[in-house]
């Protein structure tokens, strides 16, 4: 294989992109970790106040909203990814096919140790992107806008779909081999439950993935217009879009919230859940994008840069770290803590792994999850270590 088959150097990346990544895997762990709450015998949960307050903070900055984030940038570098390899007069669907099946695989041994998963959909839709790589700006904007303009009605018609299924997370029988301290046991609960409470329900299968598709087909579109490189010159659109994103977040929020309250039939027609959530991950990404031109927070986002770049490294170790604390193989903690303990334990995990990313970065080129896939992606091995440049003093004698 030739050197000009290589990847995207990372001096080249752009670094607002891995600062949202950050900023988005941090919200998975706090998800992921909460999640844990609810595995086990249903129970009325009594928050304490701080409880509640961050229960309502995760719902309204992180719920749904980083997964869709983290959606839109994988479309942007599945972007980079393709052009890079087309560049260099190589087949992008051949490569970028193989890097799915890598990526698979990665998401089966993921899914052992996490039940919610979500790295077998994007090597699913990463395929499925494969039919628009070809495609011009204004189609992409054109099928992305009309994937999310016709959620709210397919949310409404899949919620009344039926499937039968075990319980998985609240059977008994199944929580045995969650808590039984066996491996094997252990495995096998979270792969029977990534398959009953997710692969099969339609409102994950079906509405969720369209909302998928559309965010990675829009990240495409912002690569095209090469959108994050051109973040200051468009100061003045992205303040635009923060306030109209608010605006349509906050009209849309209180709306459903009445809707729910009392009770209106609408949810069973209209259903603008998504709507919601795509409009405040908007508003938060574009704020995070205006503190970053504007040169606000420089240190904080030198780390969350660092925590980007190795998403995939801290996203699988969130995961088998979590399965040590809450399950059987090892403490065994489960759902029997308040949940500020689990979003404080997820955030105080995130920020271990800033501190470790930073650092790990400074000796190392690429994580070492992202490291293995390149080089099973490439089919090379690539320098993991970053070479030691040495500093030759010339001493001049006169």
């Amino acid at each position: 294989m030739t050197n000009s088959y290589h990847p995207v150097e990372q001096s080249k990346r752009t670094a607002i992109v891995d600062i949202l990544r950050g900023w988005a895997i941090l919200g998975v762990a706090i998800g992921n970790f909460s999640d844990f709450l609810f595995i086990g015998v249903p129970q009325k949960i009594n928050n304490s106040i701080l409880s509640e307050i961050l229960s309502y903070f995760n719902r309204y900055f992180f719920a749904a909203k980083s997964w869709t984030l983290l959606t839109l940038l994988f479309g942007y570098g599945f972007a980079i990814l393709i052009n890079n390899i087309a560049a260099k007069g190589k087949n992008p669907v051949t490569f970028f096919a193989w890097r799915m099946i890598l990526l698979f695989i990665l998401a089966f041994i993921n899914s052992s140790f996490w039940l919610g998963d979500i790295l077998k959909d994007y090597a699913f839709l990463g395929l499925v992107m494969l039919l628009f790589y070809k495609c011009s700006a204004k189609t992409l904007a054109i099928i992305s806008a009309s994937l999310i303009l016709i959620t709210p009605f397919m949310m409404a018609y899949v919620n009344s779909f039926t499937v039968e299924h075990p319980e998985i997370t609240t059977n008994p029988a199944y929580l045995k081999l969650f808590y039984s301290g066996n491996w094997l046991d252990f495995f096998k609960f979270n792969l029977l439950a990534s398959f009953y409470e997710q692969i099969i329900i339609p409102g994950y299968a079906i509405t969720a993935h369209i909302v998928m598709l559309a965010c990675m087909l829009f990240g495409f579109l912002l690569q095209k217009l090469d959108f994050f490189n051109h973040l200051t010159e468009n100061r003045k659109l992205l303040y635009r879009i923060l306030w109209i994103s608010l605006i349509v977040a906050v009209i849309i929020g209180v709306s459903f919230n009445l809707i729910i309250f009392y009770k209106v039939a609408l949810l069973k027609v209209f259903h603008p859940l998504y709507w919601l959530v795509l409009s405040t991950m908007i508003f938060i990404a574009t704020g995070i994008s205006l503190l970053y031109i504007n040169g606000k927070l420089k240190t904080i986002f030198s780390y969350f840069s660092a925590g980007g770049k190795m998403t995939l490294t801290n996203y699988i170790a969130q995961n088998i770290l979590a399965a040590f604390i809450f399950s059987g193989i090892g403490l065994g903690i489960g759902n029997s803590m308040p949940y500020w303990f689990y979003f404080s334990l997820a955030v105080f995990i995130f920020i271990l792994q800033l501190f470790i990313s930073k650092w790990w970065l400074s000796k190392y080129t690429y994580g070492p999850v992202e490291w293995l896939w390149r080089c099973a992606s490439y089919r090379e091995w690539f320098p993991f270590k970053k070479a030691q440049s040495n500093n030759i003093t010339e001493i001049k004698i006169v």
